[in-house]
């Protein structure tokens, strides 16, 4: 396999034809390389429109919902990010690329190792992976300027809205099968939260979550 023209297909045939369109996300998907961040059995699949398994029955978000979640997140050089499940580690890889600081919390500690490892490997340093449960959020660490959520959630807890800055955005894969929504919430003012829907897409659901909450808007 021609890696380079693989990186190059994917770009262009996955990614940029999903509304991937900011300049600025499309360089750093052909720098970052995620063949680097997906297990070695599987690395045949690192550029294929799919998600790539991962230890722990978990998965690698497929190429063009990682791109997509990244541009409308709008991460700026100076903020402060929360990733909630770490898995390979290349969205956190993605992440730390634009943002200032970048927590990514792992509940399963053989992909918060391997996470970790690839992180490092690649030489980024201003990502912190950490063994826990993500669903309370890292309030001693916020408040933050972005929460993004790699996989699905029934609902959104309160307690990770509640960790953003006035004006920070979160995003978020919610709903259950057949199909869900990636939805982006902004914290407008201290008590109000403004939520979109972004896209019609299904992701494997993150571990530690409750099946349902009694926040809503």
């Amino acid at each position: 396999m021609n890696i380079e023209q693989a990186r190059f297909n994917m770009i262009e045939q996955q990614i940029r034809p999903w509304d991937v369109l900011d300049a600025g996300v499309l360089e750093l998907l052909a720098v970052v390389k995620r063949e680097d961040f997906v297990p070695s059995a599987y690395r045949g699949l690192a550029f294929m429109d799919t998600e790539v398994p991962l230890p722990g029955g978990q998965k690698m978000l497929a190429p063009r919902v990682e791109a997509r979640l990244l541009q409308e997140l709008k991460v700026a050089r100076h903020e402060k990010v929360l990733e909630i499940g770490a898995g390979s580690g290349f969205m956190a890889a993605l992440l730390g690329h634009r943002a200032q600081k970048v927590f990514s919390l792992e509940i399963n500690s053989e992909l918060a190792a391997f996470a970790a490892a690839n992180l490092k490997r690649a030489g980024v340093t201003n990502v912190t992976v950490r063994e826990q449960d993500g669903a309370a959020g890292l309030a001693a660490e916020g408040p933050f300027d972005v929460i993004v959520l790699s996989g699905s959630v029934h609902e959104v807890p309160q307690a990770l809205l509640a960790q953003l800055k006035v004006g920070g955005r979160l995003a978020a894969i919610v709903g259950a099968e057949p199909v869900m929504q990636a939805q982006l919430f902004t914290r407008v003012s201290e008590k109000d939260y403004r939520s979109v829907n972004l896209f019609d897409t299904v992701a494997p659901r993150l571990q530690g979550f409750a099946s349902a909450s009694a926040f809503s808007f």
